[in-house]
């Protein structure tokens, strides 16, 4: 077979030994940026108009992002009329920065600094490629080339900054191709920047380190950023930002080890959108930050909101699959996973940290119901078909009973390859336990009597009322005393149990019932009342009617 590895160069690893990002835990989350209104929207084959970038505006405002890249207000009259209605409409709230970004070109500068006329705050975002293939293809300059081109630039956006005093200007510099640029040449270029636009402690610029291509392990990327975050001069001037992509699907990782290597900064898009694979995933990395007890700043509390509008502005779907976000992550299907999920919840109390298998965070946090975490299909088990009848209706099934009634889903489910929706396994469950036996049942309005261990109970047995008498040390044990009596049999109560379904004046109590005799396979039944001795009536006889049902009909 073909192998075409030889055509790729392995990345060389960073000369650092004294590395100290492994051994570091990330204590708090970082400076949020997105670019979703600009690569993410460049990354479109059909951008996003005017109103529908609003819209976007708004629902990042809303998430809590205080810098966002809104335009590349050169590259199109859509982009600068966009900023330019930000700015004059008003509608950037007061601690919220916006951000746009040019190329190192005079005329490209001077209209960015046109977009940004009244301004109360914005950060120009300033880049050229560094890394060599665009040094000597693209460019065809030398690095001290490269260097003048960035410095020039630089000079130029602090002279119209100065001449538009009533906006207070943040510089963000980005050798945008860092991820494939020398590290001796990022840090010289970058230091040539700094010299030139001059920052401060109190006044600090953004040096923003792209992985603009993914081009090696996260870890590698990681080196880059802490041999930078190391080897930067006036290191109290700087905001060290970053802009990791996604070409070898390890966006995220590397976003997270640049945090730990020194980065203050990130800048990425909801649900990864951008060129090729996207940038980083905002969500993801935010909500990995949660499930460490760290408060990301973001509000994803109604993650369905968040994507649905998401995939709405860029006619692009979330994957079901994405985490935290995707309509099927919180979903278990397997039988196994369901019957641990249900344990967990049984076990999670309110004043411990979360620990319920295969959740990693609890769905109510991003505003997901429990209604979805077991969906039931041909793979579930007991525990899964348990926890739907107990979350969404209250029943508390015992577990010899679980096993029965999984067999009856499993038969559904298996002949109709199809999952069961919570109500179709409510039908099921009634249907095979609680709903009345057609041949059996309490006489409507007939008395019962029951003293000194003596039950007297009129029945309606196929369809004729029937008076019958038995004794016990209970209610229950006497009506089933009175039904072997009449029918011959010798069934006995192998398993009760009880509790209370809903609360109130009018609240139910529900009885589980398991019987069996004459070595016969055990019969179930459920009844559902106000009255408990009601309901366990019910239950007993819904149970007792399917175990004997051809010796009753014989003897009737």
């Amino acid at each position: 077979m073909h192998d075409p590895a030889f055509k790729y160069q392995p990345a060389q690893p960073i000369p650092m030994s004294d590395r100290q990002w492994p051994g570091r835990t990330i204590t708090h989350s970082p400076l949020w940026c997105s670019t979703d209104l600009r690569d993410g929207n460049q990354a479109l084959a059909n951008p996003m108009d005017i109103p529908t970038k609003r819209a976007f505006f708004e629902l990042l405002v809303k998430t809590g992002f205080k810098q966002i890249e809104v335009a590349f207000p050169s590259a199109s009259q859509t982009d600068f009329d966009f900023v330019r209605q930000l700015i004059t409409g008003q509608a950037i709230p007061e601690d919220v920065t916006i951000e746009v970004i040019t190329q190192a070109r005079e005329h490209l500068i001077r209209r960015t600094f046109e977009a940004l006329q009244g301004a109360r705050r914005a950060i120009i975002h300033l880049y050229n490629p560094t890394a060599p293939v665009w040094r000597a293809l693209v460019y065809q300059k030398s690095r001290a080339e490269m260097i003048r081109m960035a410095v020039e630039a630089t000079r130029l956006c602090r002279a119209c900054a100065q001449q538009q005093p009533e906006t207070e200007w943040v510089f963000q510099y980005s050798p945008e191709t860092f991820s494939a640029t020398e590290l001796d040449f990022s840090l010289d270029i970058c230091h040539a920047v700094m010299e030139a636009w001059q920052p401060t402690p109190g006044q600090q610029m953004i040096l923003n380190l792209p992985a603009t291509v993914e081009l090696s392990t996260p870890n590698r990327y990681a080196d880059q950023i802490e041999w930078m975050h190391r080897h930067l001069r006036e290191r109290e001037s700087i905001i060290l930002s970053v802009h990791p992509h996604n070409d070898r699907g390890t966006g995220v990782a590397a976003a997270e080890l640049a945090l730990l290597a020194g980065a203050e900064r990130v800048e990425g898009c909801l649900f990864g959108n951008g060129e090729r694979t996207g940038n980083v995933d905002l969500v993801t990395l935010a909500l990995n930050l949660y499930t460490q007890g760290i408060a990301p700043g973001l509000d994803f509390s109604d993650i369905d909101r968040v994507r649905d509008a998401v995939e709405r502005f860029t006619r692009l779907p979330v994957h079901p699959r994405h985490p935290y976000a995707g309509e099927l992550v919180y979903t278990a299907f397997s039988g196994s996973h369901q019957d641990a999920i249900k344990k967990g919840f049984a076990a999670q109390t309110a004043d411990t940290f979360w620990q319920v298998p295969y959740l990693p965070l609890d769905p109510k946090d991003v505003g997901r119901s429990y209604e979805a975490v077991i969906v039931v299909n041909s793979q579930s088990g007991k525990g899964g078909i348990a926890w739907v009848l107990e979350q969404q209706y209250g029943y508390q099934l015992p577990r010899d009973l679980q096993m029965d009634f999984a067999g009856k889903v499993q038969t559904v489910t298996d002949d109709t390859g199809q999952a069961q929706t919570a109500d179709e396994i409510l039908r099921l469950f009634e249907s095979s336990y609680l709903s009345a036996h057609p041949d059996m049942t309490l006489a409507e309005g007939a008395p019962s009597w029951f003293e000194s261990g003596e039950l007297r109970i009129c029945l309606q047995i196929a369809g004729q009322p029937q008076q019958l008498t038995g004794q016990g040390d209970g209610p229950l044990h006497a009506l089933m005393d009175a039904l072997n009596r009449h029918f011959g049999t010798q069934v006995h109560i192998r398993n009760y149990h009880e509790h209370a379904l809903t609360t109130g004046e009018d609240a139910e109590a529900v009885a589980y019932i398991t019987v069996s005799g004459n070595c016969q396979r055990p019969s179930f039944g459920v009844g559902r009342h106000r009255d408990i001795v009601t309901a366990s009536w019910q239950a007993v006889l819904k149970a007792f009617a399917g175990l004997v049902l051809p010796k009753m009909i014989e003897t009737i």
